[in-house]
């Protein structure tokens, strides 16, 4: 495997792990504010983030590739509205594509098929996750002004369970 790939895979496993911890802040956040609905969304956002996380380290593993773990960055974000909440986490799901998009081109480069036959089901995960991101805050537009229609909201939230990607190294 060429380093560079090797590298920025490496560098998504720890990307991946901060993207759970910022899920489970959005969630924290959340909780402190009553809508324990979103704060489930959010818990299952950061468990699918970690799996993300895991994939990677398994596939380095297949590969006979060494792992590095590093430190994972404490979110830094403060947010004063459910709004900001959701924007912050749209914004984090297009950063995380341009970071598959980096590796992929990288793989491209070095023709590395078999990575890019790998990043294939992260791409599609990511236009998902934006899809998802979008949704969440064109709801939180047209009812979350209105308390009936955020207690709604929340309910629909509050019954998303977690489900383990079926991607298979």
């Amino acid at each position: 495997m060429n380093a560079n790939v090797h590298e920025l895979l490496n560098q998504q496993i720890n990307k991946e792990f901060y993207s759970a911890y910022l899920y489970l802040d959005f969630s924290n956040y959340f909780e402190d504010v009553g809508l324990d609905g979103f704060a489930n969304w959010y818990k299952i956002q950061a468990q699918e983030e970690r799996d993300h996380a895991m994939l990677f380290y398994q596939y380095l593993q297949n590969e006979s590739q060494k792992v590095t773990l590093e430190a994972i960055a404490k979110p830094d974000k403060e947010f004063t509205c459910h709004m900001d909440v959701l924007k912050a986490g749209l914004e984090h799901e297009k950063y995380v594509t341009s970071l598959i998009n980096d590796i992929y081109a990288a793989a491209y480069e070095d023709k590395d098929f078999r990575t890019m036959q790998f990043l294939d089901w992260f791409v599609k995960e990511q236009g998902e996750e934006e899809t998802n991101a979008n949704d969440m805050i064109t709801k939180m537009e047209l009812f979350g002004s209105d308390p009936r229609s955020l207690y709604m909201l929340n309910q629909e939230l509050s019954a998303r369970v977690y489900t383990a990607p079926s991607l298979v190294l």
